[in-house]
């Protein structure tokens, strides 16, 4: 397990932060209208909502007792969740009220909803099962299904036509991806995708997607599903859930606080720190910067700046003529150690150079992104906490403009 690597100094702030959902009940999925209203879903028939971004989350009344795994609003007022025993269940007031709708399949899982416009709905779950309606959910109907394994994420890109959509799921021994070009009339199984069970699956156009499952499993396609292209997640614990605000930037999240993130389409993903170890099922991003995260034991975390660290230190007016990175200190060391380095004047007054410092374990794996922002020349410090990390040798690097710098550290507990 690839752990996670916590920057902190006097003025730090954490990537994501804890918020109170007042249940510990299992959350499986997130929802947001806006920056303000947000609904979560799971265990029990758990339905939360927010109108003020989190700060407080007040249950309402879903109408059921069964586990809900999935939640979907294609306007502020109207939205759908759907769980156990093929439960269905409709809000047109804000989640004020919950209305049942039937499915037909009450021994079925029913795992992802979405909608690509009021009417026009799609329901995957256990068995192969997929469902649509074209009347708001009035009545569900069967769609041919080439598989029986669970399919546990349905998506259909932005189109103006929003005829093609795709269906992530699989078993303990493979992967499956299915496609439709018709509006879900015929379903094709994609080849390619491996042999881990695949949980999320998220498309920011017709072409451009990406799917994560077991063993942090991360494949991407760039052709619409014709081929799969297998990405470095930096974790090998389950990825469930994706969110990509853009093209560039996506974030994954999955068992025992995992969250993951690219900035550049998948070609690195980087762990940020999670403040609660319970595995996440849900994730939903707003923008760039603000998202959500939900899992077990009533878990929710949010962020507001993308999970970047804050409060690094410039600790002198000194402008220094060169790059430098130093040894960290105290090294060997238990919890807490102090990193200073150098960014150089670029002769340009006020000019930023972008920065990066990564750590990364003795195997070259990616631990985290310590600094990953654009700094005026200056002499910096920043403390970090490794708490969470296991007695051993470690390295961080330091990147900037044409400068690179590697050393050591060692933690003793």
């Amino acid at each position: 397990m690839i752990l996670m690597l916590f920057a902190a100094s006097e003025n730090s702030y954490p990537q994501w932060i804890i918020q109170n959902s007042n249940t510990v009940s299992y959350l499986y999925a997130v929802y947001f209208t806006d920056l303000n209203t947000g609904y979560a879903v799971g265990q029990a028939g758990t339905a939360l909502k927010t109108t003020n971004g989190g700060s407080n989350w007040i249950a309402m009344l879903s109408g059921t007792t069964g586990y809900l795994y999935t939640v979907f609003f294609i306007d502020a007022n109207t939205g759908w969740t759907a769980g156990q025993s093929g439960t269905i269940r409709k809000t047109t007031n804000a989640g004020l009220n919950w209305i049942s709708q039937v499915s037909g399949y009450p021994s079925n899982y029913l795992y992802s909803v979405f909608f690509t416009d009021a009417n026009t709905g799609y329901i995957s779950g256990s068995g192969g099962l997929i469902l649509k309606t074209t009347n708001g959910g009035d009545n569900w109907f069967t769609m041919p299904s080439p598989v029986t394994n669970t399919l546990s994420c349905i998506y259909f890109p932005p189109s103006s036509t929003s005829m093609t959509g795709y269906i992530s799921g699989g078993s303990a021994t493979s992967g499956t991806i299915l496609k439709t070009s018709n509006a879900g009339q015929n379903w094709t199984l994609l080849s390619g995708t491996g042999a881990n069970w695949l949980f999320g699956i998220y498309f920011t156009d017709l072409l451009t997607g990406w799917a994560g499952g077991y063993n942090g499993t991360m494949i991407k396609t760039t052709d619409g599903g014709m081929n799969w292209i297998t990405q470095t997640s930096g974790t090998v614990n389950r990825i469930v859930y994706l969110s990509f605000p853009n093209a560039n930037t996506g974030y994954a999240v999955g068992y025992t606080g995992t969250i993951i993130k690219t900035t550049n389409g998948g070609d690195n993903w980087l762990t940020q720190f999670c403040p609660s170890p319970n595995n996440l099922w849900g994730v939903f991003f707003s923008d760039v910067n603000t998202g959500w995260a939900v899992g077990w034991n009533g878990t929710i975390v949010h962020t507001t700046n993308g999970g970047v660290v804050t409060g690094i230190k410039n600790i002198t007016t000194e402008i220094p003529a060169e790059y430098s990175l130093e040894q960290n200190y105290p090294n060997p060391f238990n919890a807490v150690t102090s990193i200073k380095f150098k960014v150089a004047s670029a002769g340009v007054r006020n000019q930023e150079t972008e920065v990066r410092l990564i750590v990364f374990d003795i195997l070259g794996r990616e631990i985290a992104t310590i600094v990953n922002e654009r700094l005026q020349a200056g002499i910096y410090e920043i403390k970090f906490d490794a708490g969470k990390l296991t007695s051993g040798i470690y390295f961080y690097r330091l990147q900037a403009d044409n400068f690179t710098d590697t050393k050591r550290l060692v933690i003793l507990k």
